[in-house]
């Protein structure tokens, strides 16, 4: 499963709204979205900034 979908997984499971995602990472909502829907890979910054806005550990979303 792509980083991406663990994410969009996560936020659901935890009831986050890409909006609000979006709204707190900067990244613009369409972006997220096609991230989050495996459209196109997130870049290393903008996972970097969900994480550290979902207060995660990266490995929670990285294949181990």
């Amino acid at each position: 499963m792509s980083v991406g979908k663990k994410i969009r997984l996560y936020l659901i499971e935890k009831g986050i709204s890409q909006t609000w995602v979006s709204e707190q990472s900067k990244i613009a909502l369409p972006k997220l979205n096609a991230s989050l829907n495996d459209k196109r890979k997130l870049n290393v910054e903008e996972f970097s900034s969900i994480i550290n806005i979902l207060k995660e550990d990266a490995n929670k979303f990285l294949d181990k």
